[in-house]
Order: C-alpha cells, then sequence, then structure tokens
C-alpha cells in the first residue's frame, strides 16, 4: 500500500506545492490553519483540482497533468472525512451508513455489511437515531462507518477532533487509533494539534506555506526537527539564531554570546538552535550559564518559569522553562544547564 504525491496549485498570492510519499500505517500532516493541509486532501479526493503534478495510489493513477488523467471522485476509492462529519440531518444512522453502499446491488449484502461496520463502531441500538440525537463521538463513528464499509483503498481525516471538548477528544483518539490500526490500508490524518499528531500518528509531514518541511517517523520527528518550521511546530519555545563555533559547538549572540557544546555535529547551513522548555536541569554539568529570574507561570501541574542568560538581549523574548510542580526548586538557581544532546540544531 502506498500514495505518491507531486502537486503544484496556485490559489492567488497563496503557492501550493506539495510532495510526499507515504510507507503504510498512519501519516498525520501537522500544521497551522491556512497552510495547504485540507487542500492537499481535497486534491487527493478529486474534490480540488492541481493545476500540475501526480498522483498515484497503490499504483493506480489518480492524476497526471501531463497524460491527461483526472479521476473523477467515485472512481478513486478514497474514504474522506470532512470536520463536521457531513451526516445527512434528515436520514437516520442506518440510512447514512447505507449512503456508502450505494454501489453494493444486492439489498441483503448491503443490510448484512451495514450490520458488521455496526457492530464493530459500536453503534447498536443507535439505527433510529438522527445525527441531532448523537454525541460528538457518537456521530464521528457513524461518519467512520460510512466511509469504511465501502472498503476505500485510502481513508483521509481532516481535524477529525475539532468539533470535540478535551475530555471526549483524549477518549476518543484512544478509541480511533486501535480502529486504525485494524484498518489495515493508509490513512491521513490533518490536525493543527501537537499532541494529537503525536498520539495517533506513526510519522508526521510538517507544512508551513504550502511545502513540507519535514517528513520522519513520529517521535523521531520530535526529537529532531530539523528547520524552524518543524521546531515551531512540535512546540519548541525556545528558538534562537545561532552560529556554528566548532564541529560540535555553537554560539548564541542574542543570549549573551555563550557557547553551547553539542552532541551531534553542527552543519554549515545552521539557521538556529532549539532548546525545549523541559530540557532545562540547574544539576546538568555541561552547557551551565548564570541566569536570573523574570516571571513565573502555574498550571494546574507544571510550573513554568521564564528567565535571562546574563548579558541576553534586552530585545530578545525571556526563555521557557517548564516543570512539574512538585520538582520546583525553592529558590531560583544562579545558574543553569543543558545537555548537549537536548540542543535541536535547526538548518
Amino acid at each position: 500500500m502506498s500514495l505518491y504525491v507531486d502537486i503544484k496549485k496556485q490559489l492567488g498570492d497563496f503557492s501550493l506545492d506539495v510532495k510526499l510519499e507515504t510507507e503504510g500505517g498512519t501519516l498525520g500532516m501537522l500544521g497551522p490553519s491556512g497552510c495547504g493541509k485540507s487542500y492537499t486532501l481535497k486534491c487527493i479526493a478529486g474534490i480540488e483540482r492541481p493545476d500540475s503534478g501526480r498522483i498515484i495510489l497503490d499504483g493506480v493513477t489518480l492524476f497526471d497533468s501531463e497524460n491527461g488523467i483526472d479521476l473523477p471522485p467515485q472512481k478513486r476509492h478514497v474514504g474522506y472525512l470532512f470536520q463536521n462529519y457531513a451526516l445527512f440531518p434528515n436520514m437516520t444512522v442506518r440510512q447514512n451508513i447505507l449512503c456508502g453502499l450505494r454501489y453494493e446491488k444486492d439489498r441483503r449484502e448491503r443490510v448484512r455489511q451495514c450490520d458488521e461496520m455496526m457492530r464493530l463502531l459500536m453503534l447498536e441500538g443507535l439505527e433510529n437515531h438522527k445525527p441531532s440525537q448523537l454525541s460528538g463521538g457518537q456521530a464521528q463513528r457513524v461518519a467512520l462507518a460510512r466511509i469504511m464499509v465501502n472498503r476505500p483503498r485510502l481513508l483521509m481525516l481532516d481535524e477529525p477532533f475539532s468539533a470535540l471538548d478535551t475530555h471526549l477528544r483524549d477518549r476518543l483518539q484512544i478509541e480511533l487509533r486501535e480502529l486504525l490500526r485494524g484498518f489495515g490500508k493508509e490513512v491521513i490524518l490533518v490536525t493543527h494539534n501537537r499532541d494529537e499528531a503525536y498520539h495517533m500518528c506513526d510519522s508526521l509531514a510538517v507544512i508551513s506555506g504550502g511545502r513540507i518541511m519535514a517528513k520522519k517517523p513520529t517521535k523521531e520527528l520530535f526529537a529532531d526537527p530539523g528547520s524552524v518550521e518543524a521546531a515551531s511546530i512540535t512546540g519548541c519555545k525556545n528558538i534562537v539564531p545561532a552560529v556554528k563555533s566548532g564541529e560540535f559547538e555553537v554560539t548564541v549572540p542574542d543570549w549573551g554570546g555563550i557557547r553551547l557544546v553539542t552532541r551531534a555535529p553542527v552543519g554549515d547551513g545552521l539557521r538556529a538552535i532549539g532548546i525545549r522548555a523541559h530540557y532545562f536541569n540547574p544539576t546538568a554539568g555541561q552547557n551551565r550559564y548564570p541566569v536570573t529570574f523574570d516571571k513565573e507561570m502555574e498550571e494546574p501541574f507544571e510550573t513554568i518559569i521564564l528567565f535571562r542568560y546574563e548579558g541576553q538581549s534586552p530585545d530578545s523574548p525571556e526563555i521557557w522553562w517548564r516543570l512539574p510542580k512538585e520538582k520546583r526548586p525553592r529558590e531560583f538557581p544562579s545558574e543553569l544547564g543543558i545537555a548537549p544532546a537536548n540542543i535541536l540544531l535547526l538548518y
């Protein structure tokens, strides 16, 4: 199972230029609103048409501008779950699911497959409910059932949890993750939520300004985002310009010119470094420098301390240090250190 996408589209002042290839499992497309995530899905589904390029799914060409191929949506065998689920409000749960089986001519087979999908997605007892009578989680499962009953080769989910409250979102992420693992085919999940992406996806493609900035297995991407854009989108709070000053050393002018030893070799194209807020440590023996306390913010289970290095440029933002409440020191330390492995090199 594989999907190959290499497309371009000009939308006013916005240019979409996306190239990616999947290797099975769930691929997340992570990026801010308006970066081109949803439009890419629509191009794959055939709802929108790229200006140029190719889209190939399991060896079948869905779109090829050079050869004049542009299969209609109904021939692409792609399932697309919209943000609002797009259920028919005047139909029951059963009727909505049966819409996914409109090409099955045998009535008994349609009923059998519908019943099987309702059992799989725990919708039994809701057969005669209308969408207005369903909870957010139930509506999501009905929309998935309507798509999956048609056995698509590719399942695409566009911000599937955006309409749900936090408690329900966390519970449904676990349920949907297990369901997708049993789906056995390609899945693309679009989100702007990094926690959601981390929980749900085997690999991630970070998209910014209409372009793929990085694509790696999920845990590898968070550990080493590789670019300023990817580090920012994955939640790194401390990103600062830096210059190479040695094979395993960088200098940070905005932080008073401090020099930091790195574990990875520093490339010549270095733009910046990133340090995640959890990485600072008052007992670390390396990369220790004097710091001064600025302000503090309290969260339900963690404390965020904002500080500055001695000699730090007044125009540069405060540095974030996040730690569990029970580990907050009674007195603010005079120095903080960082392990070389925790310095992200960004190009």
